[in-house]
């Protein structure tokens, strides 16, 4: 199936062909459904923390912070595509010289573009839009009002324009403040300061697409000293790419490699898993992971720092508990009395239900990466929440699985589904040192049977495509997990431009 010049492409790519031979193998033979066995629910492997623990937690995190290594992880190599799709659909279809915007709007119902255009005011780029349509097109305040709408949102996309449809979304201006605006990636910075700094310093990651780090730079340039005066903070910025030899094959419908018009096999980025290899080389004590769009403006910072430190204070307290666990029953000191408590901790406070009885395996046990995910009540947002599911052993653990993952056509599966009480907004607080100091090796804590199929197209041409386990799901299957319910405020991503009109985006509304 491979010729030489296929072999030779693979290694050109960083690839082996061990490994290109095994995803073709996974195409062919598919990658099972996770089982669902419920969804986790308040009291069933999610916690409520009281309110009399909460401030003793963020007075945890807030007493011994300034002695740890820190550092917020941000994915943020996502273009802005999805967030315009109703615009460029609009750009594809409206004919402002042939039909009035109203008839269009009205016969196509499109309730999504008669929110844009009837709050463009709203927007942090209306300004800078209006100034580069005057730019380009002369007789913009003589046209039409569809005329006009038409140039607004060729204007937003086109690279002579603003280039929005070729940016990635933490350079989107997100938030409108009275003297100026702030784009997603400045909002990260700004946030940092109030929970992830130590002694006014802030270590913050991004990944980033290659294409995108000049933007990147010049933006934080222009930003650096503005966020630094306000947070009396100093900002210290790297940045990784998604890897190469992380890429996956394409393949056709008939699970044989996909070719361009040249004949060289096509390889696919494979998800946001593919970021475990970045998160691996992360070393610090803590390390907080947040998608780059889940921002607010600046009046619900704090509030929503709050529960940053309260994750981290709970993730605190476990991995005391667990270090002094392990330094006990490494140095043979342990009684029966506290196997007992051990084995009720591993019950109550880490979810595991299947508790072995071998010392060396509760060693095992107790001796892993430890995350701990704040979790939102579920409002039917699309994307992953919190399971238990039953592994291939049939051992049940606690899971954040995506839907994608699931047989949704199976009935039993598709109602544990629908069960679903809370969902996973990515907001994750990760120790990744054991108890003797030693950084762990993340890649041994991956299910790598899990993942996804998905299907794509190029130049119009269908493809499968190969994603590797998600960062947050199987990428951390084997991870020690407590989930914490935490307030809906803390969760405000921008799925489409649209989300910018809401309150939590809009400085002072």
């Amino acid at each position: 199936m491979l010729t030489k010049k296929d072999l030779q492409q693979i290694e050109n790519h960083g690839l082996s062909v061990d490994n290109i031979v095994n995803q073709l193998e996974t195409f062919s033979r598919g990658i099972p459904y996770v089982q669902v066995v419920t969804a986790a629910s308040v009291g069933n492997g999610i916690e409520v923390v009281p309110e009399e623990i909460k401030q003793k937690l963020v007075s945890l995190y807030e007493g011994k912070k300034n002695k740890l290594d820190i550092v917020k992880f941000v994915p943020a190599s996502g273009a802005a595509t999805r967030m315009f799709q109703f615009l460029h659909r609009f750009l594809q279809e409206y004919d402002p010289e042939k039909e009035k915007l109203n008839k269009y709007l009205k016969n196509t119902g499109a309730k999504d573009l008669s929110t844009f255009f009837g709050s463009l005011k709203e927007f942090a780029f209306v300004n800078v839009a209006r100034k580069k349509i005057r730019e380009n097109y002369t007789n913009y305040k003589h046209c039409t009002k569809g005329m006009r709408s038409y140039y607004f949102v060729k204007t937003m996309m086109e690279e002579k324009g603003l280039n929005f449809a070729k940016l990635p979304k933490g350079l989107i201006p997100f938030h409108k403040y009275s003297k100026y605006a702030t784009t997603a990636f400045e909002e990260q910075l700004f946030e940092t300061a109030f929970y992830a700094s130590v002694k006014d310093d802030a270590f913050i990651h991004f990944t980033f697409s290659n294409d995108h780090v000049p933007f990147f730079k010049k933006e934080y340039n222009n930003v650096r000293k503005r966020v630094s005066k306000k947070t009396k903070t100093n900002f210290n910025l790297s940045y990784s790419f998604q890897k190469n030899e992380t890429d996956t094959i394409a393949v056709t419908e008939e699970n044989k490699p996909f070719r361009d018009d040249d004949g060289n096999l096509i390889f696919r980025p494979s998800g946001h898993g593919a970021l475990l290899e970045n998160l691996n080389e992360v070393d610090a004590d803590i390390i907080f992971i947040k998608n780059i769009d889940n921002v607010a403006a600046e009046e619900y910072v704090e509030d929503i720092a709050f529960y940053k430190k309260l994750l981290a204070g709970k993730l605190l307290w476990l991995q005391q508990k667990i270090f002094n666990y392990l330094k006990e029953m490494n140095t043979e000191s342990e009684s029966p009395e506290s196997i007992k408590e051990i084995k009720s901790f591993l019950w109550n406070e880490l979810s595991i239900k299947d508790i072995p009885e071998s010392k060396q395996e509760i060693i095992y046990i107790l001796n892993r990466p430890l995350r701990v995910c704040g979790v939102v009540k579920n409002t039917g947002a699309p994307g992953g929440g919190p399971f238990w599911v039953k592994g291939e052993t049939g051992i049940t653990s606690l899971q954040i699985i995506e839907t994608a993952q699931i047989d949704m056509g199976d009935a039993r599966q598709s109602s544990v589904v629908d069960e679903a009480t809370h969902f996973n907004p990515v907001d994750i607080v990760c120790g990744v040192r054991d108890y003797k100091g030693n950084k762990f090796d993340l890649s041994k804590y991956r299910d790598p049977r899990t993942g996804f199929i998905s299907e794509k197209s190029q130049n119009g041409k269908k493809l499968k495509a190969l994603e590797l386990p998600g960062l947050w799901n199987g990428a951390m299957a084997k991870w020690n997990t407590a989930f914490i319910e935490v307030p809906q405020l803390t969760f405000n991503p921008v799925k489409t431009v649209n989300d910018l009109l809401k309150k939590e985006h809009r400085p002072n509304a």
